[in-house]
């Protein structure tokens, strides 16, 4: 359940005279946060030469994240721009580059760029819904991409006439399926997700799946003649939980093979550059909360399917073939970092990065090179090269923010372990002001990450930058039910969430009070989705807070699973409610509404359909009808989350401060 983003007159003058150590000083401040540039997509070329990148900027004018493609040679010379767009890919013959951009008749849509010296681009698609997960064939005369397909309702009914100038209200919708709406898509009952192929010269688009089932992203065999994808393709498949098969489609004719045959999740299948194997992800059916899956691997054909690297206590992202395929490189979180790690076919595991950092891999050139991202505290994130030969190096090759940072005073961000409940150690971090001094005490914030299986880490952060910048000590961690330390670790959180990771938090506040830095009596608390549970279990059960920010929470549990944006929620909970509602009670923050003394904010998007709205106006009634102080802040044009929209990310971080303040102060 997941991050945040002029109001500047809210912040009063005694915070803002924090925000620097001497006048010469430069910190981080929210009108930098206009200027914030993001590095993504490094795709490198077959022959390792030129790489293709997307840089993001924000437009002030329409409030909205912009995408630009750009390219440079690999040693980072010769930058300039290339389209406006986004998802770029080369074409394996290394000629061409696929991308999406915004075309007739509207929306996104798929475009190709000749890669010499004309420059030539071409339109390929006009698609009503537009494209996603974009495909190159092997042979590089066709892409694959997924795209919605729209259904009739199988219940209709037939209105009489209507008179001439009659102005009748719209027909209502008729929702059928047990999944009929998304966060951030709205309904989607009326459409399923299906695989699609185009010439790479233009011309018609074919769809390759039917049914009324979603297919995921399609990845292309070897000889370019077959799809592999995962979904399940059987009656009432919405209503399977955590069941799910690989299959294969023809390009030729559609024909469609099942490849694997388990009850449990089997996703992201992954065929190998010389044809004979396919990764994948998959796990045996379980109903426990949290479980790292494991790297499979079978013969194209779906025979000798077994997993490679059990004893693997991680989960393993953004898989890629090295090109001999003699193994897959990938990323996982763990304790914070996201690093490169390569197994063998035959189940050795190295890992390829080390550091304080996280890492996204992006793409693999044919001499092995990675194209990646990388952030860490103090780096927003840039584009490296990584080779994998003998003489391993990784090469930065943009500074995207450089000259918007040059010169600034970030605030030192610092490593905590302490032990919590059941003697386990738990990891978090602080953020110090940029003008820290160890004699001083500050007030405290608290944020909870979501998920609840979510990790914070060690990439930077501009929301936790910004308050430490006016003068506030920023502690994260991670409690039990957190990615990035294992299976068990994890599943630490079965059936009781929230529960002992309220412990694990409050013992790391507990951690950093003993350092004699805070300032006891100015101590707050938020979090968002996942965050916001939490937070609202808080403070029903300790009043050591000065003031709370519930954000898009889950208050209720009983209203909530059913009213969320999937039904799988039903399963997270040992008896379903009708059956014995004790434990979806015990678990709700609002039973514990009585013993809130806190003054809690709420802040929800108004369109939120993965903790939608009524969970916060649940929240809110209870503490008005209490008398606990409490402000309501509905954010306009957002769904789950308050930052999607750059001006509500800063919206956001002033609402929080100023509600803190304002209690902080009493």
């Amino acid at each position: 359940m997941s991050a945040f983003i002029l109001m500047l007159l809210l912040i009063p003058v005694s915070q803002s005279a924090a925000r620097q150590s001497a006048e010469s000083e430069k910190t981080l401040d929210l009108n930098m946060y206009w200027e914030l540039q993001s590095a993504g997509n490094t795709q490198i070329s077959p022959d390792g030469s030129l790489i293709v990148y997307t840089r993001g900027w924000i437009d002030q004018i329409t409030d909205s994240r912009k995408s630009e493609i750009w390219i440079m040679n690999s040693d980072g010379t010769r930058k300039r721009f290339l389209a406006e767009g986004s998802n770029p890919s080369w074409s394996p013959d290394g000629t061409r580059i696929a991308f999406t951009a915004e075309g007739e008749p509207g929306g996104s849509q798929i475009y190709v760029r000749w890669m010499d010296s004309e420059g030539a681009t071409s339109q390929i698609t006009r698609l009503t819904h537009s494209p996603s997960n974009i495909r190159w064939s092997p042979d590089s005369r066709y892409l694959s991409f997924n795209k919605r397909v729209e259904t009739k309702p199988s219940l209709t009914i037939s209105m009489p006439s209507r008179p001439d100038g009659a102005s009748w209200t719209a027909s209502p919708k008729v929702v059928e399926r047990p999944v009929y709406r998304r966060d951030r898509q709205g309904y989607i009952d009326d459409s399923y997700t299906h695989i699609f192929v185009v010439s790479a010269d233009g011309g018609a688009v074919r769809q390759l799946t039917d049914g009324n089932w979603n297919h995921s992203s399609s990845e292309w065999t070897a000889d370019s003649r077959s799809l592999v994808f995962s979904t399940l393709r059987v009656e009432d498949a919405e209503l399977q939980w955590r069941h799910s098969e690989i299959y294969s489609v023809s390009v030729d004719d559609g024909t469609i093979r099942q490849l694997t045959d388990r009850y449990g999740p089997d996703s992201n299948p992954l065929p190998s550059p010389d044809g004979r194997h396919i990764a994948y992800l998959g796990d045996d059916w379980h109903t426990d909360t949290y479980r790292n899956r494991k790297i499979h691997l079978m013969n194209t054909d779906g025979s000798n399917p077994r997993i490679i690297a059990p004893d693997f206590d991680r989960s393993p992202r953004n898989m890629t073939w090295a090109p001999d395929s003699r193994g897959l490189y990938f990323t996982a979180n763990s304790e914070g970092n996201r690093n490169i790690y390569y197994v063998s076919v035959n189940g050795d595991v190295s890992q390829i990065t080390e550091g304080v950092q996280q890492i996204n891999l992006h793409s693999i050139s044919n001499l092995g090179d990675l194209g990646i991202t990388s952030t860490s505290f103090h780096e927003p994130g840039d584009i490296y090269v990584l080779t994998t030969g003998r003489n391993r190096t990784m090469t930065r090759l943009t500074y995207m923010n450089r000259d918007l940072m040059k010169d600034v005073k970030l605030g030192e961000v610092e490593e905590i372990w302490y032990k919590s409940t059941d003697d386990l150690d738990i990891q978090g971090w602080v953020v110090k002001p940029p003008d820290f001094d160890p004699s001083q005490t500050y007030p405290m914030m608290l944020v909870i990450h979501g998920g609840p299986h979510g990790m914070y880490g060690v990439n930077f952060n501009y929301s936790w930058q910004e308050h430490a910048a006016n003068g506030y000590l920023v502690l994260y961690t991670n409690p039990r039910g957190s990615a990035g330390y294992g299976s068990s670790f994890g599943n630490e959180i079965d059936n009781a969430y929230p529960s002992k990771d309220y412990d694990d938090l409050m013992a790391g506040v507990d951690e950093l009070v003993g350092k004699g830095w805070v300032d006891t009596d100015r101590m707050y608390v938020y979090g968002c989705s996942g965050g916001g549970v939490l937070t609202a279990w808080v403070v029903g059960h300790t009043d050591r807070f000065a003031a709370a920010s519930s954000n898009c929470p889950v208050i209720n549990w009983l209203s909530f699973v059913g009213t969320t944006d999937g039904i799988s929620w039903y399963r997270n909970f040992e008896n379903l409610p009708w059956e014995d509602p004790s434990e979806h009670l015990r678990r709700s923050p609002l039973m514990y509404v009585g013993n809130v003394t806190t003054p809690t904010m709420l802040m929800t998007g108004e369109n939120d359909l993965r903790t939608p709205m009524p969970q916060t106006e649940e929240f809110y009634a209870a503490l008005q009808v209490l008398g606990v102080p409490t402000a309501m802040v509905r954010f306009q044009d957002e769904w789950h989350g308050t930052s999607s929209k750059p001006s509500n990310f800063i919206r956001t971080q002033l609402y929080l401060r100023a509600w803190f303040e304002k209690w902080g102060e009493n």
